[in-house]
Formats: C-alpha cells, structure tokens, sequence
C-alpha cells in the first residue's frame, strides 16, 4: 500500500476563487458601499476575536483575592463576545461577502494586542479588558459614522447597538477599580 506523501496546502486567494468571497445581491447598497462595510466590519471581526481571547485567557490565568468574582465576571464577557462574533460575521454575510475566518486574517485585519497566557492579577487583567473595551467604542464609533454617511443604514444600526455593548463592558470594568 503507498502512502500518499502529498501535503496539503491552504487555498489562496486567486482570480479564480475570489469570486466565491463575494455574492451578487440587490438590497439597495451599491457595491463599492458594501465593500466599504465590509471592510469596516472584518475590522471589527477581528477586534473581537482578540478580545474574546483576551477575555478567555484571563479568565483562565487570573490570580488574586476577587478570583471567583472576577472568573464569573470574564465569564459572562466573553460569552456576550461570542455572540457578538457570530452576528458581526453574519452581517458580512448580509452583505455579500465571506467573512475572514481563520486567526492569521483575524491578527492581521486587528488593531488590538492579544495577550500571552501567563498568570494574571485581577486588577492588570481589568484594565487592559477596559482599554480594549474603549479602543473598540472608538472605532465603532468611527464605523458607525462612515457607514452612516456612505448611506448603509443597516449596518451603522448593528454597529450602534456593538458599540454601546463595548460602553458598557467598559463601565463595568472601570467600576472593578474604583
């Protein structure tokens, strides 16, 4: 019997196959909008991937006196990440375009930092939870804007609703450190 030595390899992004990341659809938005969209949201995609990690990871890893608090606590955070993650990825999908699905697309489309697992104190991990909540309320807040004007009602909507989600993780957080 041979073995079959034949390795195989990821798809790349050809001319041939770049037409299976878009679809052809009439809801009103042009294409160029649409692409602007989903330019914006596989940003956000991306954000929230590495917050969701971020999130997992410290749940995993904190140390100190608040533990079982603060596990519950990043517990319910990034169990409301995932659903986020799933509606911000369908949205792409709305809008006719494959959503970016693997860590390497992920890191490279995200501005946030993703954190080691090392061990972690509570009061460390809350802060830097609550400066990713609000670097993302910042770029929501400049997606919902574009998205606004460029005439794409729909998204700037879903957007809003994303962005005071991060509001208000980020308020909790804070009120972890007063």
């Amino acid at each position: 019997m041979k073995k079959n030595a034949a390795k195989k390899t990821p798809a790349k992004t050809t001319a041939a196959n770049a037409s299976k990341t878009t679809e052809s659809l009439d809801i009103g938005l042009d294409a160029k909008i649409r692409q602007g969209s989903v330019k914006a949201l596989s940003g956000i995609l991306a954000d929230q991937h590495v917050l969701y990690l971020k999130t997992r990871n410290f749940h995993w890893n904190l140390t100190g006196h608040r533990f079982h608090t603060l596990h519950a606590f990043f517990e319910a955070q990034y169990t409301a990440l995932a659903e986020a993650i799933d509606e911000t990825a369908e949205r792409i999908r709305m809008l006719g375009a494959a959503s970016p699905g693997s860590m390497k697309e992920f890191l490279a489309l995200a501005s946030l930092q993703e954190c080691a697992g090392e061990l972690i104190g509570g009061d460390e991990a809350i802060a830097l939870l609550r400066d990713d909540h609000e670097a993302a309320a910042r770029a929501l807040r400049d997606a919902v804007d574009s998205t606004d004007e460029a005439g794409d009602a729909g998204t700037a909507d879903f957007l809003t609703k994303l962005l005071q989600n991060h509001e208000e993780a980020a308020w909790m957080l804070r009120s972890f450190l007063e």
